[in-house]
């Protein structure tokens, strides 16, 4: 600690390299997602992944990261709008009491943002415009991910009621899953959905992602301490061991299920498992974390049949990982929460149901905000631009139509090695100028 300036430089570093793992995170989940699409969309969904990046990160500076983490404003539904515009000031100088500058703490912030609308992406994969979607994460995080994130982080209404939520499973998975819900709701189905099997056009591509994942996860979780200390120790461990069971209760399920089980399986488990820990990791014990972890596993891949019985087309299962996963993972707060880890009680520790309570009010008051306000700027973004492209160009492609662009190059007769994009012109072009 330097005693002048109250800087930590080991907490400093720590977060420093905890944010860069967290950026990872994004690129990561575009391979996932890239990976499970079929071919002639892949660009298309990493586009939306990496757009996400751009988009969020100004607006982070421009003022989200005030309205998030600012002084309480509405009752403490909004922070205030002066927070971060007055840092290069030097007002405001260090973001936690751990010694670590706010600059270190609003760009680690940043990353959780951008990954949580990179997220919804998921769920309407094979039949987004560009432009419209562009619109759409710009309105979203302002009006979605900004309040939300300040209830439970930024000391607002739920943080106030001791919901406790360590590192985003209501901020980040629960809100992104249901987010893409709403929209996919508005979307509509794919075309042939779901009589047609869309196969993932790269299983090699979803395992790098998830391996991407799992390794920027533990800047997320482990990170979310703002500190190099124990309860870091605490999040890292947990965050490893829950995903590990996850992974191989998605696999069991699938063996009793299917009769074997999968690869693609596999990634999803780790991913149910990253997903379920990610609001407990700095609360319960390892062993808690495993038993969440094969609870989250076996309970998400369950949860991927419910989209068929309601005739919701959600491409790449958000909702069965994301949402499923992520309510496991608040609600076990209050189940097997551990004081000696950090927070309150859960019931099997003596806690009652008083956190359970809390817990799900923080769940129940996300999904209903979340659904609602997404559902209102879907539709307003659907009757102005346009949310869906064409049929012609959801049969063709997404990539070549709306970014003239294929992940794959075609050899033609001549062997010239030719890209797609440059030998054959779109099934609309009037759509590439629209969207």
């Amino acid at each position: 600690m330097d005693p002048k300036t109250g800087l930590n430089w080991g907490n400093t570093a720590w977060m420093l390299a905890a944010t860069a793992l967290v950026l990872l995170m994004t690129p990561g989940l575009a391979f996932f997602y890239g990976g499970m699409v079929r071919s002639k969309n892949v660009l298309a969904i990493l586009m939306q992944n990496f757009v996400c990046m751009g988009i969020v990160s100004v607006l982070w500076v421009l003022d989200l990261f005030s309205l998030a983490f600012g002084t309480d404003k509405l009752g403490g539904f909004i922070g205030s709008a002066s927070t971060f515009v007055g840092m290069h000031h030097g007002a405001d100088m260090w973001g936690s009491g751990d010694g670590v500058p706010t600059t270190v703490i609003a760009t680690f912030q940043i990353t959780f943002a951008i990954i949580t609308a990179a997220l919804i992406t998921g769920a309407v994969a094979d039949r987004l415009k560009f432009a419209p979607f562009v619109v759409f994460v710009t309105a979203w995080s302002i009006c979605v991910y900004a309040p939300i994130a300040h209830w439970v982080w930024g000391g607002g209404w739920l943080a106030q009621h001791h919901v406790e939520d360590f590192a985003g499973g209501t901020v980040v998975h629960i809100n992104a899953g249901v987010a893409g819900i709403a929209l996919t709701l508005v979307l509509g189905k794919r075309i042939g959905w779901p009589k047609e099997r869309m196969r993932p056009h790269n299983v090699p591509f979803v395992l790098l992602g998830a391996g991407l994942l799992w390794f920027g996860w533990i800047g997320f979780n482990a990170g979310s301490e703002l500190a190099a200390d124990p309860v870091a120790g605490w999040a890292l461990i947990n965050s490893v061991v829950a995903t590990a069971a996850a992974m191989l209760g998605w696999l069991v399920v699938e063996k009793i299920r299917d009769g074997h089980s999968t690869t693609l399986g596999a990634a999803s488990g780790l991913v149910a498992g990253l997903v379920a820990i990610t609001p407990a990791c700095g609360f319960i014990t390892p062993i808690g974390a495993i038993g969440l972890g094969v609870v989250a596993g076996a309970l998400c891949a369950l949860a991927v049949g419910l989209k068929f019985k309601a005739r919701v087309d959600d491409s790449l299962d958000v909702f069965a990982v994301h949402v499923v996963g992520g309510i496991v993972g608040a609600l076990s707060i209050g189940i097997i929460g551990d004081a000696t880890i950090g927070g309150n009680n859960g019931l099997f520790n003596g806690g009652g149901f008083t956190q359970l309570g809390r817990q799900a009010l923080g769940v129940g008051s996300v999904i209903v905000y979340d659904f609602i306000v997404t559902l209102v700027i879907a539709l307003v973004i659907d009757k102005t631009m346009g949310l869906r492209v064409s049929r012609d160009v959801e049969l063709e492609g997404l990539d070549i139509n709306l970014h003239a662009e294929s992940a794959y190059d075609t050899v033609g007769s001549s062997g010239s090695g030719e890209s797609h994009a440059s030998v054959h012109l779109p099934a609309a072009t009037s759509e590439k100028v629209s969207t």
